[in-house]
């Protein structure tokens, strides 16, 4: 199945750019306009989209919110000047996932390109919606395509080890071998032979050889959770694997190379534990390279439903669903276990559950006021709605009230429309004042 790659651009890319992106497998689509764009859009389903910040017809933000709104599947990329950062910020948080910033080399380009491609193959088990799991996921894309350690920090059930796993599977490590570590979970006297193997006869009990964690990973991801229960003696071992590269058994003196990516992770204060004596801080140093903070799931509530949705199908039926009380209620909740507690929610529901509904009982949650929560959730969607019938305004003023040219560039019919504009009459807005 073809690839497509929509240049929406007043000029198109050059000779060794277009060349560059058929060398990734990618056909070229380009557009002068917005309204060149979206019937390309609407013929060819482009999966990256590359839009110049140089727009006459429609600004960049707008352009951006409009295609990712259009094609919400295909991931776009903005090219902004070198002085427009705050331009390129804002386009990240409408939807693209990435900016090139111009001029560019050709090569940058293909990096580009390249990183957008892994991003696209690690989030096939990864739910991030939000603002603030997209950019989390962005970083740990850019992470990714480097050798350098990780350092993932967040509270208990928030999903690190779903982030370490993105990681390795959009690196060029994914087809080796992942292994996880819990430090927490291992006895303090079996945690040095099980991360670095024994030989036989080693200790009392060591009958035969044993490969250790490091080993079996190598050439792929090692991941260490609750580094910070780590002992300190074990600390030392591991900073020394991790600079020179290379790992002896218990028992023996042979040295094994490795070609390995280390990823810690952690849902305490590391530095906390440094001043404190707990943590050594050269270690700290050598994982504290790309740190990255995954957010609590009451800061990133735009993630809640959509997890939600995923738990039902991963563990009940399609035809589940959760009511509008049960939707309301979840998304008030302040979800101290985080996604974690969310998950078992969502499976005792489907146990307790007496029809395809999901209701508030079955939910199982602490004694919530269901009418605070309604209000809340009505908040949150009257926001979003007062965000579309702004946008929808901005657009309205932009093509100087042409219904038509408004609902082209909204993707809706002029009937779908007047309907919009119609409620937003009855919230107050001056629709009719724009000419």
């Amino acid at each position: 199945m073809t690839k497509h790659l929509l240049w929406i651009n007043q000029l198109p890319p050059s000779a060794e750019q277009s060349a560059c992106i058929r060398d990734e497998d990618l056909s070229l689509l380009h557009a002068t306009d917005i309204y060149q764009a979206v019937e390309l859009c609407n013929q060819h389903s482009p999966e990256l989209i590359f839009v110049d910040s140089q727009q006459t017809d429609m600004q960049l933000v707008d352009m951006v919110v409009l295609l990712h709104k259009r094609l919400s599947a295909a991931q776009i990329i903005t090219l902004v000047e070198s002085g427009q950062s705050e331009l390129a910020s804002k386009t990240l948080s409408c939807g693209a996932i990435d900016y090139l910033l111009k001029p560019f080399i050709t090569s940058q380009l293909k990096t580009c390109i390249r990183n957008a491609s892994s991003m696209r193959k690690g989030m096939d088990d990864m739910v991030a919606v939000s603002h603030a799991s997209q950019q989390i996921l962005r970083l740990a894309n850019r992470a990714a395509q480097t050798a350098t350690s990780v350092l993932i920090l967040g509270a208990s059930g928030t999903g690190k080890e779903k982030l370490a796993q993105f990681i390795h599977k959009v690196s060029e490590r994914a087809d080796k071998p992942f292994v996880a570590v819990n430090c927490a979970a291992i006895p303090e006297n079996m945690l040095e032979a099980m991360l670095f193997g024994h030989s036989k006869g080693a200790f009392t009990g060591a009958v035969s050889q044993q490969v250790g964690k490091f080993e079996l990973a190598n050439g792929g991801t090692l991941l260490l959770d609750e580094i910070s229960e780590l002992p300190l003696e074990l600390q030392g071992k591991l900073l020394r694997v991790l600079q020179e590269r290379e790992v002896e058994r218990l028992g023996s003196h042979q040295k094994i190379a490795l070609d390995i990516r280390i990823i810690a992770a952690c849902n305490r204060d590391l530095r906390d534990l440094v001043e404190q004596g707990l943590f050594r801080e050269d270690l700290y140093y050598r994982l504290d390279v790309l740190p990255l903070s995954w957010p609590a799931l009451r800061d990133r509530r735009d993630d809640i439903l959509p997890l939600c949705s995923h738990f039902i199908a991963k563990h009940g039926d399609s035809k589940h669903y959760l009511s509008e009380d049960a939707s309301s209620v979840v998304l008030a909740y302040n979800w101290p276990g985080n996604v974690r507690e969310l998950e078992n929610v969502i499976q005792r529901a489907l146990v307790m559950a007496r029809g395809m509904e999901l209701q508030v009982e079955d939910l199982g949650l602490p004694k919530c006021n269901v009418k605070a929560a309604q209000i809340c959730a009505s908040h949150l969607q009257e926001n979003k709605r007062q965000a579309e019938f702004d946008y929808i305004y901005d657009l309205l003023q932009r093509f100087r009230g042409h219904r038509s040219r408004t609902a082209e560039a909204l993707g809706m019919t002029t009937r779908a429309l007047r309907y919009k504009l119609a409620a937003m009459r009855e919230h107050g807005m001056d629709i009719d004042a724009i000419a």
